[in-house]
């Protein structure tokens, strides 16, 4: 009787192990170094011009034409045997191919060198795929930007800060400028500041036609220099580069026109007009204008200026005007009579506006309390166009047709979450992309009608790691401040979670002006580890304070002028919020977040003290003095004229009101938030006889990326949270 009620009770222990068999493990390993948790992505091809094939590059390393519809290979454009007779020297990256307007040639990129964070450097090669003949286009020198002319028998490129057009006909490079000097002339491709907050790379467009460059040239010689020291050879090496600082001197740019018919350049006149930054440049479909957008100093001052390729001459065709700061997507996207959409949040939320080709608004598009967030294309044959916008307090976001008279607007995509698409030319298929905050992405090839065709990507073994390794749930929640404001937040709870247990909270903070950290998308790039944490009796959680996006413009540009008030504040009512549940230990609150975030995690632990046991703060800006002008100016003006803006919410000036635990990080060659930030914070703190800890990568930038960067990093950051928080 008793070796069989033993027999039972052990059966009775056994049976939740068997019927719940215990999550895998989440590692750091795992993670970092065989990115175990890394989500596919939908495969890469481009749409060729008649919208009903694509070009893409296959396995053994060719290049084919596929029908959309039925995914058959119709013929090859570049094929294994030739790519593996492709004489090239280095590394070519057949990845990053870009056809030729009439489709016959691939330009492709060689022995790749990154310089910022975006732009690069590379060797450049022309493969005719009728000729079977390869053209090496800047030898001897690497080069950037390059791109074809408009009927295919041309490439230009930027080279040694000169422009330069490579004939196929000749086979020779034709230098157009010859005044582009390291750290004082650039023609063509863009300044640091430009490159990292305007988003331009390539600064030169040809004309439609083929007749001419419009191109922009920067003499940065008054922009003071910023150096980096790399420990890598016996004596450091010292690399400078120009960086203007919030007040500083930028680069002077002029616009320009080359005529290569004629050899002539013609520089833009703007008359009286004054500008401090032009954010774009483009011809209108005729040729017959160089359209540049065009901002003042602080940002408050939006005009698109006209100009006439044959003269120079120019004229003001649009202006628009913010008490803030305006809009910041600058791009134009004309038709083809020479009208343009643009987005602007001129009624208090981001919307489409047509505009006629003189520049005068014909109608606003879309309408209503949300925000558009990107035009996808407008369908002239059926005066339509098909645009993304957030759902209403921007927790999702939808793809939308609607007629350019801003009548018949239609939902097209209907699940909850985050969709996307590309389409091809034409508009007959689309590519979406969709996923939530619990389901990794999902891409399928669609009709416009949104009837399937295929599904490309279904991320089904990321589902099923989900599953095994016990993700925890991402529950999007809203809640009141004190001062009456709803906040969207999420939390990540431990499984298994008690509720009558205590548990510490870690939060994740961004809060960077109009982005979104909470949404109902799937991740980030610290998501596997912020589950790993969740496993190690951690909740996650996060707040998007005033400031960030989604909500329209009062929501989120009152930060102006105060930038780090409101977001701190906002943040102490996230961590109030979180310690006053019952499940919480409200005395182990902690915060960490990168670059913008680990100003606010630095903020938070000096001013916010009070609220915080611990903080980890990546790449932080300390005192926006320190950071770029453009960014730092939109959203503080001039720091002449708005010191206290600057001052008093900076960590250092905070710096004696810090009590618990803080860790900093940064690499030492950061060219976007310079260590300079670290180390003033560093000096303050020591004044103030405080004590942290530190830890520096020598020659890493921002991305902290190189080699097994990442994962020492986050051992060090696990490592720390497990000790004070």
């Amino acid at each position: 009787m008793k070796k069989a009620l033993l027999i039972i009770l052990t059966a009775v222990i056994l049976l939740p192990c068997s019927l719940f068999p215990q999550a895998k493990e989440i590692t750091l390993e795992k993670i970092f170094m065989e990115y175990e948790f890394d989500p596919e992505e939908a495969p890469e091809f481009t749409s060729m011009k008649d919208g009903d094939y694509y070009s893409s590059v296959s396995r053994d390393m060719s290049i084919n034409v596929y029908d959309y519809e039925t995914g058959t290979k119709q013929r090859t454009l570049f094929s294994s045997d030739e790519y593996k007779n492709f004489l090239v020297p280095g590394d070519i990256s057949i990845l990053t191919y870009n056809l030729s307007p009439d489709e016959k040639k691939i330009l492709f990129s060689a022995n790749i060198q990154k310089i910022y964070r975006h732009s690069t450097i590379a060797d450049y090669y022309v493969w005719d795929t009728e000729q079977k003949f390869l053209a090496h286009i800047n030898p001897g020198k690497k080069a950037s930007v390059a791109e074809f002319s408009p009927d295919g028998n041309m490439i230009a490129f930027v080279a040694d800060n000169n422009i330069y057009i490579y004939n196929f006909i000749s086979g020779l490079p034709v230098q157009i400028t010859s005044d582009g000097s390291k750290n004082k002339i650039i023609n063509g491709s863009a300044d640091w500041v430009y490159e990292e907050e305007l988003g331009l790379m390539k600064t030169f467009e040809w004309s439609p036609d083929g007749k001419y460059i419009a191109y922009l040239k920067f003499d940065e010689s008054n922009v003071k220099t910023f150096s980096l020291t790399f420990y890598e050879e016996l004596y450091p090496n010292e690399y400078h580069y120009k960086y203007p600082k919030a007040g500083e001197d930028n680069s002077v740019v002029t616009a320009y026109v080359f005529e290569p018919g004629k050899n002539e350049t013609r520089k833009i006149n703007f008359g009286s007009f004054q500008y401090e930054y032009i954010a774009r440049l483009k011809f209108t479909p005729d040729s017959k204008n160089i359209s540049l957008v065009c901002l003042d100093r602080l940002q408050k001052n939006f005009s698109i200026i006209y100009s006439n390729p044959e003269d120079g001459s120019s004229k003001i065709i649009f202006t628009e005007t913010d008490k803030h700061y305006v809009n910041r997507d600058f791009s134009i996207t004309f038709l083809s009579d020479g009208r343009f959409l643009r987005l602007s949040d001129a009624d208090g939320y981001s919307h489409l506006y047509l505009h006629d080709k003189n520049g005068s608004i014909i109608n606003q598009v879309t309408k209503g309390k949300f925000d558009v967030t990107e035009l996808k294309g407008a369908d002239e044959k059926k005066n339509t166009l098909y645009y993304t916008a957030l759902s209403p307090g921007g927790l999702n976001k939808d793809l939308f047709i609607i007629n350019l008279d801003g009548s018949g607007r239609k939902q097209i995509t209907y699940k909850d979450g985050f969709n996307d698409a590309t389409f091809s030319s034409g508009f007959k298929y689309y590519v979406s992309g969709f996923s939530d905050a619990d389901t990794p992405g999902l891409y399928e090839l669609l009709r416009k009608d949104g009837t399937l065709v295929e599904v490309l990507e279904d991320n089904k073994d990321m589902v099923r790691k989900i599953k095994e390794y016990g993700f925890a749930k991402k529950e999007i929640f809203e809640f009141k401040t004190s001062e009456g404001v709803e906040l969207n937040g999420w939390i990540m709870k431990p499984l298994p979670f008690k509720a009558d247990k205590k548990y510490p909270v870690l939060i994740y903070v961004y809060a960077g002006p109009g982005s979104q950290s909470v949404k109902n998308d799937y991740g980030s790039f610290v998501y596997p580890w912020h589950q790993m944490m969740c496993r190690k009796g951690y909740i996650i959680a996060c707040v998007d304070g005033r400031g960030t996006g989604g909500k329209g413009c009062e929501f989120e540009k009152q930060i102006y002028g105060r930038m780090g008030e409101f977001e701190l504040k906002d943040q102490i009512e996230g961590a109030k919020y979180f310690a006053s549940l019952p499940y919480v230990d409200k005395n182990r609150v902690g915060i960490w977040g990168w670059s913008f975030g680990g100003y606010m995690a630095s903020l938070c632990i000096t001013a916010g003290a009070d609220y915080f046991k611990t903080a980890v703060a990546v790449a932080p800006v300390t005192n926006f003095r320190f950071y770029d002008n453009i960014y730092s100016e939109r959203f503080l003006g001039l720091p002449s004229e708005n010191p206290s803006g600057y001052d008093d919410n900076s960590p250092i000036n905070n710096a004696d009101k810090y009590n618990g635990n803080l860790l900093i990080v940064h690499g030492d060659v950061d060219d976007n938030v310079h260590v300079q930030n670290t180390m003033e914070f560093v000096n303050a703190l020591t004044e103030a006889n405080k004590q942290f800890e530190m830890q520096i990568y020598p020659n890493q930038n921002h991305n902290l990326r190189a080699g097994i960067t990442r994962y020492h990093l986050f051992k060090r950051i696990t490592d720390y949270v497990l000790r004070n928080l």
